[in-house]
Order: structure tokens, then C-alpha cells, then sequence
């Protein structure tokens, strides 16, 4: 029976000279895994950038809702927001986080809510072909002033 076996697989041509087919397998898939956490790293380094940008203007928009001028209508205390003081405060709260963000607009449409637009660079962590060399980002918070 194993001599008969033996025969078909000399007949079928498989001599078991496949040495090297692995190895060139294992390093397909070693370049492959190491692609894949690359980018992943990459997507992860953009995903806190952004959030980072978003917790700059959150906190700017924050600061900007409070730069509110007081005054008294009909015996009663009134918060009205200006552009000039959503300004002033939203540039002091960025001057004071230090990061590279820099303010793109900042101003009052009902002079209750102060809208903060602010932009910011990436750039990945490890330079590769596979990610782009760096992106804008922007991002954009409301924050309203209440008195109660």
C-alpha cells in the first residue's frame, strides 16, 4: 500500500522539494501586519488630534460665554454678549491652553450663544505611504450664557 503511494506521488510529480514556500508566506504576511498597525496607528494619532481640537474649542467657546456685559432692563439684570467680547475671551482661553489650534472666528449671532470656530494641523506619527503626510482640521463649539 506505500509502495503504491509512493509510485502515484512520483508519477503526480511531488517530491516534497517545497522547501522556502513558507518563508516566503511568512514574510507577506509579516509586511501585511505591519501596514495594518501603521495605519491603525495613524487613525488613532488623527482620531485624539481631533479630539483634542474639539476640547480647545469647546473650552474657548466656554470662556467666550462668559465675556458677557451686564446691564439692568426694566429692574431686571440682563447677560448680552458682544463679538468683540467673544473675541477677547475666546483668544485669552487659547493663548492659555498651550497648543498649536489658532482661532478662526468667534463671534455672537443673538448675543446669548457664543459660537468658536478654531483650526489645527496632524501629521502622523510614523511617515508612511500608506497615510496622507498631514490634514487640516477644524472644529467648531456653541456655548450660551444664562442668567438665573
Amino acid at each position: 500500500m506505500i509502495r503504491r503511494l509512493r509510485a502515484l506521488l512520483r508519477r503526480s510529480g511531488a517530491t516534497g522539494d517545497d522547501e522556502g514556500s513558507v518563508l516566503i508566506l511568512t514574510l507577506g504576511y509579516g509586511v501585511l501586519a505591519i501596514a495594518v498597525i501603521l495605519v491603525c496607528t495613524a487613525a488613532t494619532s488623527l482620531y485624539l488630534a481631533q479630539k483634542q481640537l474639539d476640547a480647545v474649542a469647546d473650552a474657548a467657546a466656554l470662556a467666550a460665554a462668559d465675556g458677557f456685559e451686564l446691564s439692568v432692563v426694566d429692574g431686571e439684570p440682563v447677560a448680552t454678549l458682544t463679538d468683540a467680547g467673544v473675541r477677547r475671551e475666546a483668544e485669552a482661553m487659547i493663548g492659555v491652553i498651550a497648543t498649536d489650534a489658532r482661532l478662526i472666528s468667534a463671534t455672537t449671532t443673538d448675543g446669548v450663544s457664543a459660537r468658536v470656530s478654531v483650526a489645527g494641523s496632524w501629521h502622523p506619527p510614523v511617515v508612511t505611504v500608506f497615510v496622507p503626510e498631514g490634514l487640516a482640521l477644524e472644529a467648531t463649539a456653541t456655548s450660551r450664557t444664562a442668567l438665573r
